[in-house]
């Protein structure tokens, strides 16, 4: 029976990682290089997941730059913060274009990276996907954290992220069994969010606090590597309680 530390280790795996550059991307990358993954990030500028063939390419150049893959993490995500007009914009104000381009990155670009790595992760032997969601992929928002604030929840980030849950799931299935693929939903991220929204989004949460990027990395951790190797077509909720209630 192997070690805990032999079952968590990475040593020689391959890992792309999409949204490398941000908050939680950072935090993956960290933990996949600490269990000593070799680990490529597709990210702007060099790749915009909204041009399938430039996805595509990337993917394939990855692979071909570290000869194969293991691992392949999906974070990139259009988010509150997103600098886009007609998205983070009271609902009667969001527009189809914000809605497509969210879908687009959230969720067709997820598609379109499994689709092209699945060969090589197929050979790999310990392939394993992680797509990160989030907790309004499973449940509605709540509106009232918002009051007060110039936060918005745009309708599509929601959609996009229970869309990403059921691809999870639809891919559990159909790469099996030398591809596992599961789903990171993280509950709210503590990013300087005004006072107000913090004091309610801790009181509504059983763990009273906000996440941290941090917090991630166990979860990275656990579903990269062999800790999980019979564990396939879940979502593991990093949510401080929050979904239970």
């Amino acid at each position: 029976m192997k070690t805990i530390q032999q079952l968590m280790n990475l040593k020689g795996r391959k890992a792309l990682v999409t949204g490398g550059k941000g908050f939680i991307g950072r935090a993956v990358c960290e933990t996949l290089q600490e269990l000593e993954a070799q680990v490529k990030i597709l990210d702007l500028p060099e790749c915009d997941l909204k041009d399938e063939k430039a996805t595509r390419d990337f993917v394939q150049n990855a692979i071909t730059e570290m000869k194969g893959l293991d691992i392949l993490i999906h974070c990139a995500a259009y988010v509150g913060t997103t600098k886009l007009p007609g998205w983070s914009s009271p609902f009667e104000e969001q527009t189809v274009k914000a809605w497509d381009e969210a879908l687009r990155v959230n969720v067709t670009s997820a598609f379109v990276a499994v689709q092209e790595a699945k060969k090589a992760l197929e050979a790999s032997g310990c392939g394993s996907v992680i797509l990160f969601n989030s907790i309004y992929g499973v449940v509605g928002p709540d509106m009232r954290l918002y009051e007060g604030t110039e936060m918005h929840n745009p309708v599509a980030g929601g959609v996009s992220k229970g869309g990403l849950l059921q691809l999870s799931r639809y891919l559990s299935t159909i790469l099996a069994p030398k591809v596992r693929v599961n789903t990171i939903s993280p509950g709210g991220v503590w990013r300087k969010q005004p006072e107000g929204f913090q004091e309610r989004y801790v009181a509504r949460t059983p763990l009273k606090r906000m996440a941290t990027e941090e917090d991630m990395k166990g979860a990275v951790a656990y579903l990269a590597s062999d800790l999980s190797r019979y564990v396939t077509g879940h979502n593991l909720m990093v949510d401080g309680g929050w979904t239970t209630w």
